[in-house]
């Protein structure tokens, strides 16, 4: 019996589906204490598999500082990085990258059973935060390495397991474990890929934006200027924007009619039913291309509003700030041997050769890229259902990925 046969053998289905719903019951929501708590839980978890395992404090302020800080969107009062590392000499031929940290449930009514945490279970889905973005890809990497324990396995060369906070809200853990020094000669992060190979990220970056208008009695509104209406030629600027960015994207982003989204997410105006609204404030996210510098894109959205012919608007322009996090866009060198190797993996597990694609949003991709490390997207899941109530994960995906990985780590890490 092959070593790859004796590992795909000892794959442990039911407990991996098991392992998930226990990730899922951890509400380990961007920012909060459960972060930790599930840190902690990885950690734990990467020593009784016999890795070398560096759990360490993030030191928020020295981060926060860092010129090249990644940008965060949810506070945060502590934070811990948790590396694992199998024994060999040299770096490790593979890192398996996964985030522990989910979005905001939203409407808890809008949840079947209202609890999203729950792990429902059906006969062929797993559903609740996180189930898909990314748990499920989070189980695959450590139910690849219990594979290899039970198996007997011995690494030639070393392999990491990242397990990493912050990437919801800005990537501020895979920033703190490059600084950390914890680099490897390639990475697949378990992102949902919906059995596709993602090798390029879209960049994006969150803007504000303040929409001055003049307060009046409503009885004499026509003494004041309603900052909502204001606001129309700012977003009618925003769609045109949107769809001069979006012609003739990279080939990679084929199907995908607009891979650099423009978004207002949030609008507020007013403090009181019977005045003019002197000032709207809109928030929303700004899709960043390939290889654009993130100033740039900044810049764009900039100039479109600065050029908004309206009277208005001249006189009292539209202010913009930067919040939040700061993603930059990345990309898989191309002809990197880690792209065959992943299809090849793919295709012996489920008989067809994946697809390759590019995600229109920002992900730890980049900041793995960044720091010299080539670096794709495969895991389990649909992003259709990330950060939604409706949030799951077939178990059929679960499985084929824990067998792709699997492969895929004998193969680039080989066998004593």
């Amino acid at each position: 019996m092959s070593v790859e046969t004796r590992v795909l053998d000892v794959i442990d289905e039911a407990g991996t589906v098991r392992l998930l719903a226990e990730l899922v019951r951890v509400p380990s929501v961007t920012g909060g204490d459960n972060e930790s708590e599930l840190q902690g839980e990885c950690a734990r978890r990467l020593g009784e598999l016999g890795l070398d395992v560096d759990m360490w404090k993030l030191d928020l302020e020295m981060l926060r500082g860092h010129p090249d800080y990644p940008g965060a969107e949810a506070p945060r009062a502590e934070g811990y990085g948790v590396v694992g590392t199998t024994e060999g000499e040299g770096e490790p031929a593979l890192i398996l990258q996964g985030h522990v940290d989910v979005v905001p449930t939203g409407d808890l009514a809008k949840w079947e059973g209202n609890d999203p945490f729950g792990a429902r279970l059906t006969a062929t889905t797993l559903h609740g935060r996180g189930a898909c973005d990314m748990k499920a890809g989070l189980a695959a990497n450590l139910a690849v390495m219990t594979a290899l324990r039970v198996a007997g396995v011995r690494l030639a060369r070393p392999l990491a397991l990242h397990c990493v906070v912050s990437e919801e809200d800005g990537g501020l853990g895979a920033f703190a474990t490059m600084l950390r020094g914890h680099t490897g000669e390639a990475a697949v992060i378990t992102e949902p890929t919906s059995g596709k190979i993602i090798t390029a990220n879209a960049g994006s970056l969150t803007f504000r934006l303040e929409v001055a208008g003049r307060a009046a009695h409503g009885a004499t509104r026509y003494e004041g200027v309603n900052a909502i209406e204001a606001f129309w030629p700012v977003f009618t600027a925003i769609r045109k924007l949107e769809a001069e960015r979006n012609r003739d994207p990279d080939r990679l982003f084929a199907g995908n009619a607009t891979p650099y989204p423009i978004e207002v997410g949030t609008v507020r105006a007013g403090d009181w039913a019977s005045s003019v609204p002197d000032l709207l404030v809109a928030e929303g996210r700004l899709g960043v291309r390939l290889d654009e510098d993130p100033d740039d894109a900044a810049a764009a959205l900039e100039e479109a509003l600065a050029g908004i012919d309206d009277p208005w608007l001249r006189a009292n322009p539209v202010t913009i700030t930067w919040p939040g996090g700061r993603f930059a866009s990345g990309r898989l060198p191309a002809g990197h041997p880690l792209l065959a190797e992943t299809e090849r993996a793919v295709e012996d597990v489920t008989g067809t050769r994946p697809g390759t694609t590019a995600a229109p949003y920002g992900s730890d991709l980049r900041i793995y890229a960044g720091a010299g490390i080539p670096t794709l997207h495969y895991g389990p899941g649909d992003v259709r259902f990330a950060h939604a109530p409706r949030e799951q994960v077939e178990l059929r995906e679960l499985r084929e990925v824990t067998q792709a990985l699997a492969l895929l780590v004998l193969r680039r890490c080989g066998v004593r």
